[in-house]
């Protein structure tokens, strides 16, 4: 009986000592070569291993992560100084924007939707200093303002302006700006998109708008009170001005909202258009005077007989503009779908440029063209390529 209960007893610490081998560091239960059994009746020698200290945990930050943080606070601090709140005051009440330094002469540039009934405008600096403005410039085909203010010099810090053409789809972008109100805010993005257009403030005689062209799409937020403000690249080049937000949803205070589409007129239309309104003068696009869908799809290219859906399908010929002149057509057919007419051009090159959509050609024609310049048209009429000589006009004048 004696022997029997120390074979139970022993049996008993056996198990315990081997279900508490399972939770030792280093042991586990399919590794029972660290279990020395020295005698099985009365003593069992363990043996472990020194039980490992826990690290408290540790935040890795990624290199470039680093690189591009340093550099946003840099540009940041750069570029700030020379950004603008700008308020205005109109018969409708207060109203707000952004803009941003140009040159020591205390040139401002914003946006003309931002100043358009402004009886009174402030220009707001980052160091405190507030004077009113004078609008010294308009131009409602890009949506532009310049203001001049009498400051000393010294007060001054002109942002560069950069080349909008080397822009690359997912390079990254920032805005800085005036959104609700809050100076100094700063968002960041990318290029979503090049060449966009939207409709110009300007209209024609008859009520229609002009087109605005060479925009850039990015998704760098942007809200009301950021118009007229800077979008910069990492080296803290103006690459365009912001200017408008697709959106289809209000705030609880009833205004617009981001939707993470945002456009801003590009730096290159700035360098052809702000010297002139430096001036006090007007600035005049190439204009070729003909209405088209902005792109084509297979179903509306089968609708209307076409052999492809690229390039721009004149849908309007202004009558007595450059294009009617040199013989330019647009569809007058009826066809299944109400509103779209067959038999006109489809415009498929110009000057050697290949013309994809109509938004490459009004790029092409106010980046590279001037009224009075000649430009060489590729059309498929009846799909037979013809060529059309233009010589491009002023856009006429019109009512804002």
């Amino acid at each position: 009986m004696k022997k029997n209960l120390q074979k139970f007893w022993l049996v008993i610490l056996v198990l315990t000592l081997a279900t508490l081998a399972c939770g030792i560091p280093g042991m586990t239960a399919s590794s029972p070569s660290n279990l020395k059994i020295e005698d099985r009746s009365t003593e069992i020698t363990i043996a472990t291993q020194e039980p490992i200290k826990e690290s408290p945990p540790t935040t890795f930050v990624i290199p470039n992560e680093v690189l591009l943080q340093d550099s946003l606070v840099q540009l940041y601090e750069t570029v700030s100084p020379g950004v603008v709140s700008i308020q205005v005051y109109s018969d409708l009440g207060p109203g707000i924007g952004s803009g941003f330094v140009i040159d020591k002469d205390g040139h401002i540039i914003t946006n003309y939707h931002v100043v358009e009934i402004a009886r009174e405008v402030e220009v707001h600096f980052q160091s405190g200093l507030k004077v009113y403005g004078e609008v010294v410039g308009i131009d409602l085909d890009s949506d532009l303002a310049v203001i001049k203010v009498e400051v000393d010099p010294e007060a001054l810090h002109p942002l560069p302006l950069g080349d909008s053409d080397q822009l690359r789809v997912g390079q990254t972008v920032v805005a800085i700006g005036n959104p609700f109100g809050l100076s100094g805010t700063m968002t960041m993005g990318i290029v979503s998109a090049r060449g966009r257009t939207l409709e110009s403030i300007r209209q024609t005689e008859a009520g229609a708008f002009f087109s605005a062209g060479d925009l850039i799409q990015t998704d760098a937020n942007i809200n009301p009170g950021n118009s007229g403000g800077p979008l910069l690249n990492l080296n803290g080049e103006v690459i365009g001005i912001n200017r408008a937000i697709q959106t289809t949803g209000r705030d609880i205070l009833g205004s617009a909202s981001n939707t993470g589409i945002g456009f801003a007129v590009s730096s290159n239309i700035l360098k052809q258009v702000i010297p002139i309104l430096k001036e006090g003068l007007t600035y005049n696009y190439p204009y070729l005077g003909i209405s088209s869908l902005q792109s084509l799809s297979l179903a509306q290219a089968k609708i209307l007989g076409l052999p492809t859906a690229n390039g721009a399908y004149i849908v309007e010929v202004v009558p007595g503009g450059p294009a009617d002149k040199a013989g330019l057509k647009a569809g007058n057919q009826t066809t299944s779908v109400a509103g779209l007419f067959a038999g006109g051009d489809l415009i498929i090159r110009v000057d050697n440029m290949e013309i994809l959509e109509f938004s490459e050609l009004l790029s092409y024609l106010m980046l590279k063209k001037k009224p009075g310049d000649t430009i060489d048209v590729v059309a498929l009429r009846n799909g037979v390529e013809q060529i059309f000589t233009i010589t491009l006009g002023e856009r006429p004048s019109s009512r804002p």
